[in-house]
């Protein structure tokens, strides 16, 4: 029996036209469903990278804190913190972006990494708030001390001027200063050449701020030259932080009226003629002094 082809190609014709449209079809659909994976593939690699991102700017927001708090407590936590967020970086690098259930568990540790950090934000801005309130505080302690310390001293100051001026009242004052030389006979010389003493006397004025007791009077006698009148170089008496040279001491008893005092010089040495000068001290004061010329 023969098979009559010509009575068969139209039937070919068509299975191969619907085999066509099949493979067509088939075609269309890997090469449509293809590019939906690359698609997703791209997807997935750019959700993984936004992803990285976003761990690196939390582990980057925790390296800023480091400098910024002084809580040793605190910044214990927020290392720990960090080094969680290393770690779980480290695991999304090594991940693919294809496994999408690992993706979705580090965007879940990522939720909560977020929340554990603004907590920590809420610390810090927390502390800073009580530390700019604490610096404004010691600020103003800053300032009351200053103020205090500047009403101290000027009150110090005010003591210390009123302390120098009931010292001042209450210093000797001498008067009626005069200093003479005489002969063995008591009278008044002029030339050295006839004279054996020189008489110093004074009045101690009237003080009543003075607090009453024994005064140590001391007189110092200058040459012409310059030189101080002394029996011996031990005789000193303390004066402005140093001890000088006295030529005539006395003790006398003050009660805050005025006493006449006469102190006395044996001339036992050769003087030279010219302008003498005689200074009295009481109490570590210069309280008067006096001039007189002697001829030879």
């Amino acid at each position: 029996m023969k098979i009559d082809f010509r009575e068969r190609t139209p039937q070919l014709i068509a299975i191969i036209g619907v085999l066509a449209i099949v493979l067509a079809v088939l075609i269309g659909f890997l090469v449509n469903r293809n590019a939906k994976i690359e698609g997703m593939q791209q997807q997935y690699t750019l959700d993984k990278q936004e992803l990285e991102d976003e761990y690196e700017a939390i582990s980057l927001q925790y390296e800023g804190f480091k400098f910024s708090v002084q809580n040793d407590s605190l910044l214990y936590k927020l290392e720990n913190e960090q080094a969680k967020v290393l770690r779980l970086q480290e695991e999304l690098r090594l991940t693919k972006a294809s496994d999408q259930a690992e993706i979705r568990r580090l965007k879940d540790e990522l939720g909560t990494l977020r929340k554990v950090l603004r907590s920590y934000i809420h610390q810090i801005d927390s502390l800073h708030r009580l530390n700019e309130e604490l610096r404004a505080e010691n600020q103003q302690i800053t300032r009351q001390f200053k103020e205090t310390s500047r009403t101290l001293n000027q009150v110090s100051q005010e003591k210390e001027h009123l302390s120098e001026k009931v010292s001042l009242a209450a210093q000797l004052v001498a008067t009626n200063i005069d200093v003479k030389a005489v002969n063995d006979r008591g009278k008044k010389q002029t030339r050295l050449s006839r004279s054996t003493r020189f008489v110093v006397s004074f009045t101690i004025a009237r003080n009543i701020t003075t607090e009453p007791g024994e005064r140590t009077l001391y007189i110092r006698l200058m040459t012409p030259d310059g030189t101080v009148l002394s029996k011996s170089a031990s005789h000193t008496f303390p004066y402005e932080n140093r001890e000088i040279l006295y030529s005539i001491k006395r003790m006398v008893e003050y009660g805050g009226e005025e006493i006449p005092v006469t102190m006395y010089w044996d001339i036992e040495e050769f003087l030279m003629p010219g302008t003498f000068k005689a200074d009295i001290f009481a109490d570590g004061h210069h309280i008067g002094s006096c001039s007189f010329s002697m001829e030879e």
